[in-house]
């Protein structure tokens, strides 16, 4: 704990106490007979003004001990639990969660178990399964790829058959339980203002996009000599780097001239996070057999 945040505790700490104990000396203060006050009657004998009197209404008995119960409740709170010091009863929510983690695994780690065994190929065709593996994926990875799993600008489309890194059931699982980084490094200083324009526009010939075809024809020449090492000379890529096919019209930041260069220009840097420390084996098992079952 560094010297700010044991102050700011110590001050937290300090002024709990001091709030107890001020509620505390609230309720007799107010509750203490004051001097020519009258002990019964429905004015208390002061008197202002000449005529003005106050009335002797003192609080309910039921209000007044909610009251005592509500600072008892704050201390007793404070001995068994983390407030004061760490409490009697151990509690973190550290430990909280572990508990509800192990009495889940408990109840629903068996139904997850059933399929283990079973090949991520057969385990698509099995509607069961990939419900639940469905679920597993709109809890997880619904954030990036989207409900329908077809992604958006700069998350990938995972219900077509262009994959950055692979779609056997192997390979899916790896992104899965390692992650993956693509890094496209920006290209602006080697290639200059006019390279990134002649790139671009070949690139765009690469899946049948309309280019300007001198442009493109210096482009080509440029391609082969600095992308051609991840993108392979014809440019279907490179899934072993995550080098995307640029032959194929399916594009994860966007395959107008200006997204293209915007890539040539800025580079890209994709993090797929891996999921090996949120999901048991078991799961990813199941999520796999999904996400294989949305292009197969």
């Amino acid at each position: 704990m560094s010297n700010m945040s044991a102050f700011w505790q110590g001050w937290v700490i300090v002024l709990t106490v001091l709030n107890i104990l001020f509620c505390l000396w609230l309720i007799r203060f107010t509750m203490k007979k004051r001097a020519g006050e009258a002990a019964t009657g429905d004015v208390t004998g002061h008197t202002w003004d000449g005529d003005l009197q106050e009335y002797n209404n003192p609080l309910p008995r039921w209000w007044l001990w909610m009251f005592y119960g509500t600072i008892v409740f704050g201390i007793a709170y404070y001995i068994l639990y983390p407030g004061l010091w760490d409490g009697v009863l151990g509690w973190t929510k550290e430990g909280q969660y572990a508990a509800e983690q192990e009495r889940a695994e408990a109840k629903f780690g068996p139904i997850y178990a059933q399929y283990a065994s079973v090949a991520v190929p057969e385990l698509a065709k099995n509607e069961d399964a990939t419900a639940m593996g469905r679920r597993l994926f709109l809890t997880y990875c619904v954030q990036c790829h989207g409900s329908d799993a077809q992604g958006s600008k700069g998350y990938p489309n995972l219900a077509d058959n262009a994959w950055l890194w692979g779609g056997s059931p192997e390979q899916i699982k790896s992104s899965i339980v390692n992650g993956r980084n693509g890094v496209m490094p920006p290209h602006e200083a080697i290639l200059g203002e006019e390279g990134i324009d002649e790139v671009a526009n070949y690139v765009l010939t690469l899946s049948g996009g309309q280019a300007d075809a001198a442009k493109a024809e210096k482009g080509k020449e440029r391609f082969a000599t600095i992308c051609a090492a991840c993108h392979m000379p014809d440019g279907t890529g490179n899934q072993m780097l995550g080098a995307p096919n640029l032959t194929d019209d399916t594009w994860v930041y966007g395959g107008s001239i200006e997204d293209i260069k915007t890539t040539l220009v800025k580079g890209r840097a994709g993090v797929m996070p891996a999921h090996k420390d949120l999901l048991n084996s078991d799961k990813i098992h199941l999520l796999t057999a999904y996400v294989y079952s949305l292009s197969n």
